[in-house]
């Protein structure tokens, strides 16, 4: 009996003034934080949590367990003033045996003592650290009453071959028991096996078994169940593995393409409810077509893993540390941290690499054989990584991960797989590339904006020319809060290819593009506003999409057809294209310009325009010489030419159409012109929140934009939000938006009608199309 355990608890910021405090629900952070403009000595204390239970029927007899998910860092906890255990990991699951002390009638209370300082002598903590490890019982707790002799834990491996291997492991006596593989869509029953009596059990090949893909992520239920209990996990029949040569799932060779993943939110730090967990997966997969993603720096959220499992994103996960390795405490901790997490996630057909290292240390032999032997006996079906910033350092591992950051704009996307593995017969991975190497806000210049995106592109495009590199993971998903060592001095990491909210940033339509979605995708990487630009030059413009074309029309005349064979990049699918002609065929209807004339000085004025005037090559001056000498124009021509047709100074609104294509049908359409009104878009994770272990959050990204849907980069204000119903909102009252974009969430409160109205901030009435807009929700039990 699983029962959950997030309601009705009392909060207090010192735990010793317990009973007293306020009442909250789990998951909770133990300091809701600003925006930005924050240190981490707002949630470093020692807290407490209470709560009073009782115990239901039919417990008499059984075994009895408080199961925490996530407590920031060390939690110890006590039933009826007794101390019961102490947990000094806030990255992996615990639980606490509290048979022994609770009553079976009556009133029982447990207290949680929360250290959340970051003193602590227990891995990531003892120097620097590049993210806020914030505080609380931040992820779902629930009790549980457990046979005496109980199935304490299922381990299944299930191959591509359809052959099921199971270890189960009892809390007394080994006694016989039952498996039970269902479809886990259907329900449809696919294999049994009855009185099975030895703890390892192998089955013959399980005939009709679909595998588990990054394209199609087939789940199995397995119930495992003795004469009084039943453990239930979900698997997936998948091979997976890391070669010299790359990486294969089910012997299909594929390119890990992904991005390092956070755990951390606006205000709440890490104290959000499945439902936000399982979004930023949904996320990843259907918005930026990744197919991988690396939990940094520790364990993450079972929703989260679980989501991942059923969109098909491969996970590569790895113990709590940045850099820094302590005493032999602390290492004795690391070592348990391995053991916990492996336990814990190893059913997961998603993760496919066990990181055994603390990200970034320096070599440690001694602690890393402790965690590479541990993570091989609790899991042989499974390599090891250790992420690493050296190259040709000790390597104990199965696979050589590597943090990339060699590329500047200018070097090469990344350095040869010989120059950084140790053996060069190993599998290698880059785990990080990008990030500090170019921070990027969402409101910085167009062009830093699009040199971010285009990093971006070329360490993808130099990760996929090599065929002995597995694949990569981008610096990062989201921006998130950092220490004042990191960061730029308002508490900001800006390396993510999306804002805090989860709104995209230029760099990831490089991602939406060349990924693996399944709907048209096109953006434009400039607004076309030339006073954006040093000296009215308008600089590169990309198109980033997944069409088959992309014709190109300037105020309702055709310029040009763009395709994917017009990109410079030379291995990654579907790369960016530079847009390389504003003129067309203009010059010849309007000016009646030979079919040379018109080449050669449209060559030279789109150069002008995108370069300026100042180094200009030989080839465009020759074409410069010949428009002279041969077609008689002067300077003055050009000039007019130039303003009447790049420039535009003072002339007609521009207007920018592209038009994207697949199978020759035109599929997606977006425009650039100067903007007359703006208006507010929302985009909810669901309109429908539903209360059932515990809250339920809805996100809202909102971002304010022209009329033809164009994000404006520039626009940095609060909306104001008014909300009432059967809940609220997290954070403060006012929606943040920063370049154009930012966002807000709602918590449920219990059951009924929930109505947020957020308005236009004050003084711009008139220039949005609308002051105000509602948004109506409904919460309700169990969904």
């Amino acid at each position: 009996m699983k029962i959950p355990f997030n309601n009705d608890w009392i909060y207090n910021d010192d735990f010793n003034a317990l009973p007293e405090g306020a009442s909250v629900r789990i998951p909770h952070t133990v300091a809701v934080t600003p925006y930005d403009y924050f240190d981490e000595s707002i949630y470093q204390k020692i807290s407490g949590y209470q709560k009073d239970f009782e115990l239901p029927d039919g417990a008499y007899g059984k075994k009895i367990f408080l199961v925490f998910d996530g407590v920031a860092h060390k939690a110890t906890v006590y039933v009826n003033g007794k101390e019961i255990v102490t947990h000094n990991c806030g990255y992996t699951a615990f639980e606490a045996d509290i048979t022994d002390a609770v009553k079976l009638s009556g009133t029982n209370t447990v207290k949680v003592r929360v250290d959340s300082n970051e003193t602590l002598n227990i891995p990531p903590f003892g120097y620097v650290i590049d993210y806020m490890t914030y505080g609380g019982i931040y992820r779902e707790v629930r009790l549980e009453i457990r046979p005496e002799n109980h199935i304490s834990d299922v381990f299944a491996r299930a191959g591509s071959d359809g052959i099921l291997d199971i270890d189960v492991t009892f809390s007394k006596t080994d006694v016989p028991y039952s498996i039970c593989l269902k479809e886990k869509a259907s329900g449809n029953v696919v294999y049994t096996a009855e009185n099975v009596t030895d703890t390892h059990f192998a089955s013959g090949k399980i005939d009709g078994i679909r595998l588990w893909d990054t394209d199609d992520p087939f789940l199995y239920e397995l119930t495992v169940s003795s004469a009084d209990d039943e453990y239930m996990t979900t698997i997936g029949f998948r091979d997976s593995e890391f070669k010299a040569d790359g990486y294969y799932l089910n012997g299909r060779k594929l390119k890990i393409r992904g991005l390092n993943r956070h755990q951390s939110y606006p205000y709440v730090g890490y104290a959000m409810p499945a439902s936000m967990q399982r979004y930023d997966a949904d996320i990843m997969k259907n918005e930026l077509g990744l197919n991988a993603v690396r939990t940094s720096h520790y364990p993450q959220s079972q929703h989260f893993i679980d989501r991942c499992d059923e969109l098909g994103l491969l996970v590569f996960t790895e113990i709590p540390g940045w850099q820094h390795i302590g005493n032999d405490e602390w290492k004795a901790q690391a070592v348990k941290n391995v053991e916990e997490m492996i336990i814990q996630y190893r059913n997961h057909p998603s993760i496919v690499l066990w990181g055994v290292r603390i990200n970034e240390s320096v070599d440690d032999d001694e602690l890393y054989k402790k965690t590479n032997e541990t993570a091989h006996r609790l899991d042989p079906s499974r390599p090891t990584g250790g992420v690493r910033y050296l190259k040709k350092s000790s390597f104990l591992e199965d696979v050589y991960t590597y943090n990339d950051f060699s590329h500047d704009g200018k070097t090469p996307g990344v350095d040869p797989k010989k120059k950084v593995a140790t053996n060069p017969d190993a599998p290698y991975l880059i785990s990080e590339y990008n990030g500090h190497m170019f921070p990027t806000k969402p409101f910085d210049s167009e062009e830093h904006r699009l040199e971010h995106a285009l990093r971006h592109a070329n360490v993808l495009d130099a990760v996929a020319g090599y065929d002995d590199i597995a694949g990569s993971f981008g610096w990062c998903f989201f921006d998130y809060n950092t220490h004042q060592d990191f960061g730029s001095g308002d508490r900001i990491c800006y390396h993510g290819v999306t804002d805090m909210f989860r709104n995209p940033k230029q760099a990831s339509y490089v991602y939406s593009a060349c990924g693996d979605l399944k709907e048209p995708f096109l953006e434009v990487s400039s607004t076309f506003d030339i006073g954006e630009h040093p000296a009215g030059n308008r600089g590169k413009t990309y198109i980033y999409t997944n069409c088959d074309s992309v014709k190109m029309y300037k105020n309702d005349l055709f310029i040009k057809e763009y395709t994917h064979k017009d990109t410079v990049y030379k291995n990654l699918r579907n790369a960016p294209i530079l847009i390389d002609d504003l003129i067309g065929d203009q010059m010849k209807e309007n000016e009646g310009f030979s079919d040379r004339q018109n080449k050669i000085v449209k060559e030279a004025m789109n150069y002008i325009g995108i370069y300026g005037m100042n180094d200009i090559p030989a080839k465009i001056k020759m074409r410069l010489v010949e428009a002279m000498a041969v077609y008689h124009m002067k300077f003055e021509d050009a000039y007019q030419l130039f303003g009447k047709y790049i420039g535009n100074w003072g002339g007609t609104t521009l207007k920018f159409v592209f038009e994207g294509y697949k199978d020759g049908k035109p599929v997606k359409t977006i425009s650039k012109t100067a903007f007359k009104r703006l208006h507010m878009e929302v985009k909810c994770s669901s309109d429908k929140l539903f209360e059932k272990d515990t809250y339920d959050v809805a996100a809202l990204r909102i971002t304010v934009c022209d009329e033809y849907g164009n994000v404006q980069p520039f626009f940095n204000d609060s909306l104001p939000m008014e909300i009432e119903g059967a809940g609220e909102i997290i954070g403060p009252a006012r929606a943040r938006i920063s370049g154009g974009a930012g966002g807000t969430y709602i918590r449920s409160c219990g059951e009924g009608k929930i109505k947020l109205k957020i308005s236009c901030p004050e003084g711009y009435e008139g220039i949005f199309e609308k002051d105000s807009m509602e948004l109506e929700f409904t919460s309700a039990k169990n969904g």
